[in-house]
């Protein structure tokens, strides 16, 4: 058999497999999705849903006139493929490494993402502001807008809320549904793909487009019946009697993988008049083509570096138990105590460490899917019929449903407890993961108990006074990763309301802590007690109510004070600020200096960079606290021998 002539060599941009035959696509795509799996076994990544949409990557750019067709990739978490496709060949192996490409789409990248996505469901209202603005500019010819969405973001209400405009809005919009939770029978498929190229075609859109004149002559209730009947037909004949309510016009279910079925559909689909939405649906396999991600019960949605040929993942040494696992760990604790305790995550039970929480208690864990704003609701909820639910939600995500944290939570004084994983830097995923803004957007709030553990034994006495706070929402924000190697407790402490510690004494600087750069305090303080400056080290653990107590304290008695957390400008250190200017304290010379992440968005990186390009190491603290204290490193310090307590 000869062998065949590689094609992706031959592709630098979409326009070149623009002439390629049905059978060199059907080549591309496997080469496509050969080139994907070598890539991410070298960087790590979202494998999954990239395999699972090679086919229809090749297909939509081979029929549509990208980048002036708009194509947007919804999350983005599929998007390699596209990457490779679109001039990013070359660089696609420094996939989510420092200074390399993004793992999810984004505008500055390349003019074939006119969108960046990383959060779920977005895709479609995207896309419909780019086809009103199109039509509003009066582009001839139209150009096409795609939004290919998976079936797991239509979980959201977002997804429903951009439909239910678009059905209505008269500017024609191209939605690609890709279902990977279903399968067709080969004879199913075969028939539906018929059908699908059948109603997508010209002559039946032309036919259709007559008979909808014609019903118009009719008197007003023939007419509406005539437009259902027509609806309703073509919704039980192909299953999408949803998506025509919402007025948009079903196409499908057909074989995402199958180009045959593929691109005469998208070709019709191009070339149709109108301003009807359209909805496409295609039926793809998560890791399809990859046996070790087909297996796989996640279907390798996101990996490490992995061996091609065995599928086997790297792992890192063994080393402390993750935030996460910590976390779940602390909850079942306290939920063997107390059973009112319910546990709520939004699609994310693996990575919330819910699914450990669950096997231990199912009837007690909900999972309601990509749908945050309900997740703070259901919970809120629940806790007005006296149940004490956890709400476990990235940072990230709870921007996604803050309405209900302010309207449904706060407003109300309901005793819902957040408990936000993945706070401050998150590494490769960047700057749409990181949680950072979670202290200014909380803080804000009446009522709020806000919290932090330093490590991971105090993220038991974090989850053990969370349960016990019945009064008042309350949040608790931790990192991504590994704790520093405690031993943990059986059970947590429940820590007495708004108290930090002091775990050093001294007199000249102060550093108050909140979270996990406490650590790079004692550090600090241990550079500077070699210097010659004696410093205080104090951990927060409560950024509201604020150890106000504490915070005199430290302010009266040291020349300097420092704070230091992972997040954005507005949040602990804001509090400080404003309780220290209220009480006078700037006015009798202490030089305050609140140490956050700057206000610049942090591109991905491994999460020590991103400490060290934020400023937030101990080596920065040492400089912070010098430079108030107007020090000449080269000079001898002057110690100063009072310390203080405070007890």
């Amino acid at each position: 058999m000869t062998p065949r002539t590689p094609l992706l060599d031959r592709v630098k941009l979409p326009a070149d497999l623009r002439n390629f035959s049905t059978d060199q696509l059907k080549q591309l795509a496997d080469e496509l999705r050969a080139e994907t799996i070598d890539t991410v076994a070298t960087t790590g990544g979202h494998l999954g849903a990239s395999l699972g949409v090679v086919e229809l990557t090749v297909a939509i750019h081979a029929v549509f006139d990208t980048p002036r067709d708009r194509l947007i990739w919804d999350v983005g978490h599929q998007a390699y493929p596209h990457k490779i496709l679109t001039g990013r060949r070359d660089r696609i192996r420094t996939l989510r490494q420092p200074g390399g490409l993004s793992g999810f789409t984004r505008r500055s990248e390349s003019e074939y993402d006119p969108f960046g996505a990383a959060h779920s469901s977005t895709s479609i209202s995207a896309g419909l502001g780019m086809a009103v603005a199109r039509d509003l500019k009066g582009e001839t010819p139209k150009r096409n807008v795609i939004a290919v969405i998976g079936d797991g973001a239509m979980s959201a209400g977002m997804a429903y809320e951009a439909m239910n405009n678009a059905g209505a809005s008269g500017s024609r919009l191209i939605v690609v549904l890709n279902d990977n939770d279903m399968s067709i029978a080969p004879p199913v498929g075969a028939m539906s793909a018929y059908l699908s190229r059948l109603i997508s075609s010209r002559s039946f859109l032309s036919l259709r487009d007559f008979a909808v004149r014609m019903a118009k002559r009719f008197p007003r209730p023939l007419e509406r019946t005539a437009r259902r009947a027509e609806e309703y037909a073509r919704g039980i004949l192909t299953g999408g009697t949803l998506f025509e309510e919402l007025g948009f016009y079903y196409v499908g279910p057909i074989d995402g993988h199958n180009m045959e079925h593929l691109l005469p559909v998208l070709r019709n689909l191009r070339d149709a008049e109108g301003d009807e939405p359209v909805l496409l649906h295609v039926v793809t396999q998560k890791g399809k083509g990859y046996a070790p991600a087909e297996a796989s019960a996640d279907k390798y949605h996101g990996v490490s570096k992995f061996n091609v040929v065995t599928g086997e993942q790297a792992k890192a040494p063994p080393g402390p138990p993750s935030y996460t696992k910590v976390f779940a760990q602390a909850l079942i604790a306290e939920a063997e105590a107390d059973s009112r305790i319910v546990a709520v995550t939004a699609a994310m039970p693996g990575g919330t460490g819910l699914d450990a929480f669950g096997k231990k208690f199912p009837e007690r864990t909900f999972d309601v899917g990509i749908a945050e704003q309900h997740a703070v609701t259901f919970a809120a909820g629940m806790a007005t019929e006296g149940l004490a639910p956890f709400c476990a939600i990235y940072s990230t995500f709870l921007q996604r449903g803050y309405d209900q944290v302010v309207h449904d939570v706060a407003l109300q004084n309901l005793p819902v407890r957040f408990a936000m994983d993945r706070a401050g830097m998150v590494g490769a995923d960047g700057a749409t993961h990181a949680g950072v803004y979670d202290l200014a957007y909380l803080g804000c709030l009446p009522g709020m108990v806000i919290m932090a553990p330093a490590d991971e034994a105090e993220l038991f006495d974090c989850v053990a006074t969370a349960a016990a706070i019945d009064d008042r929402p309350s949040a608790f924000r931790y990192p991504r990763g590994e704790g520093i190697g405690l031993e943990l407790p059986k059970r947590g402490r429940v820590w007495e309301m708004g108290k930090g510690r002091v775990l050093r004494e001294g007199s000249k600087v102060a550093i108050l802590c909140f979270g996990p750069r406490l650590y790079d305090g004692l550090k600090a303080a241990d550079a500077l007690a070699a210097r010659g400056y004696s410093t205080t080290v104090a951990d927060a653990r409560f950024m509201k109510p604020l150890d106000t107590a504490l915070v005199d304290q430290l302010a009266r008695h040291h020349e300097v004070l420092i704070t230091i957390e992972d997040g954005a400008i507005g949040g602990f250190g804001s509090a400080v600020a404003h309780h220290l200017a209220w009480t006078g304290a700037f006015d009798r010379g202490l030089k305050f200096r609140p140490m956050t992440l700057p206000d610049r968005f942090i591109d991905h990186n491994t999460p020590a960079a991103q400490l060290i390009e934020a400023g937030l190491t101990a080596n920065d603290i040492i400089t912070h606290a010098l430079n108030a204290l107007k020090v000449d490193e080269a000079s001898p310090a002057r110690p100063n021998p009072v310390a203080f307590s405070a007890q």
